[in-house]
């Protein structure tokens, strides 16, 4: 393949409060690899003003038209869960390159039929924790095996989101039928970087909480009603062989933190990041008890987009790591980047700690249904009353 930049199409790059402008944006004007071709909203206005603030050639009012443009390599989907599917279908359909944002899908059933439908063709899921620099550096010192048998892993993160309030353009967040929630962004998240770090999660026990059941709408003086937890306690045996305690806070606005402390019989090593949003947003620093290289310097230095608030400040160093990944791979030919099939992986680990949390007993992850039950099983969740999530035994 030549040298000329992939051609990245963006569907929700919006000029207000857009993922896509706070991160995604920024990553892709940091590599050289790449150029931001066109973007895509539902609206002629605010795709004509996205693509003046964000410097796009073109502006579809149509995401389906940008999918089909043969100028374009990647097609990034970065809108609200339930409207991945049938764009992401549509982009492999036209066989392009596809970053999504995670979850991939509403359920479990759309995450492995978009999975299915990749064949050959390049994909990026946006779990973009684990492609941060000091997750890599610390990958590499536990294959060493400085630290000597690992002993125990204690994961504490927080994130200011699914506290008792909200904003009426995110309450979507706090409806089960989304598919976008706490579990399924927040601990789905922070899991990713736990196995990153220590391997496959293969089993789990996990017991989850409804704090605020009903959260204030602070722009309209409304409440709305919470159909999903808001908190996590987890214990978890991975396939290095550590165990694993994590605790997931969420409507945590003051002292954010991800700590993750790394156990072994010859040495411990700790990575901690401060963004209120989570692990997935801000840059880590790693320390250790051993000696290792510095982690290598990531592809965008963290600046936001032209339209996003000082408050996503390090978004775009993950997620430009992604794309990084991902040009490489288009490049060379190769598929090292975690992919639609590990967006199912994933998704299929989050319905083990659903399925852990409401029958209170350990699941193994190896024994997770698939596309043929996820319908069923989703909502059969879904439709457990609110208590449930709470009950512990």
């Amino acid at each position: 393949m030549s040298n000329t930049p992939l051609r990245v199409g963006i569907i929700g790059a919006d000029t207000r409060a857009s993922w896509a402008g706070a991160a995604h944006i920024p990553a892709i004007q940091a590599n050289p690899a790449l150029t931001l071709a066109a973007v895509a909203t539902r609206r002629e206005d605010s795709a004509r003003a996205a693509a003046e603030a964000f410097g796009a050639g073109r502006w579809y009012a149509n995401p389906y038209d940008l999918i089909a443009d043969d100028d374009i390599d990647v097609v990034t989907v970065a809108v609200k869960v339930p409207a991945h599917r049938d764009l992401v279908l549509a982009a492999l359909k036209a066989g392009k390159a596809v970053y999504s944002e995670s979850p991939l899908g509403a359920t479990l059933a759309e995450t492995e039929e978009m999975a299915a439908a990749t064949g050959t063709l390049h994909t990026a899921i946006g779990l973009q924790g684990r492609h941060n620099p000091s997750v890599r550096r610390a990958i590499d010192i536990l294959a060493s095996g400085r630290l000597g048998t690992l002993l125990s892993a204690n994961v504490r993160a927080t994130t200011f989101g699914y506290g008792p309030t909200t904003l009426s353009g995110y309450d979507y967040f706090n409806k089960a039928a989304s598919g976008a929630s706490f579990l399924t962004i927040t601990a789905a998240h922070v899991l990713d970087v736990v196995e990153a770090v220590l391997g496959d999660i293969t089993e789990v026990d996990a017991r989850t909480r409804l704090l605020w059941p009903s959260i204030a709408v602070v722009d309209t003086g409304e409440t709305s009603a919470r159909e999903v937890p808001d908190h996590l306690d987890l214990i978890a045996q991975t396939a290095h062989g550590a165990s694993v305690t994590v605790q997931v806070l969420a409507g945590v606005e003051h002292d954010p933190r991800f700590v993750m402390e790394v156990r072994g019989s010859d040495g411990t090593l700790t990575l901690r990041g401060t963004h209120l949003a989570g692990v997935q947003v801000g840059d880590l620093t790693l320390s250790a008890s051993v000696p290792f290289d510095p982690p290598d310097a990531p592809v965008a230095d963290g600046a936001v987009g032209p339209t996003a608030a000082a408050f996503w400040t390090g978004a775009s160093i993950n997620v430009g790591e992604v794309y990084a990944s991902l040009a490489r791979d288009i490049r060379a030919g190769t598929h090292h980047t975690p992919g639609f099939a590990h967006a199912a992986h994933n998704s299929r680990l989050i319905a083990a700690v659903e399925r852990a949390a409401l029958s209170g007993r350990r699941t193994g992850t190896w024994s997770l249904p698939h596309a043929a039950h996820a319908v069923a099983t989703d909502r059969r969740i879904a439709d457990r009353p609110s208590d449930a999530y709470g009950a512990i035994g």
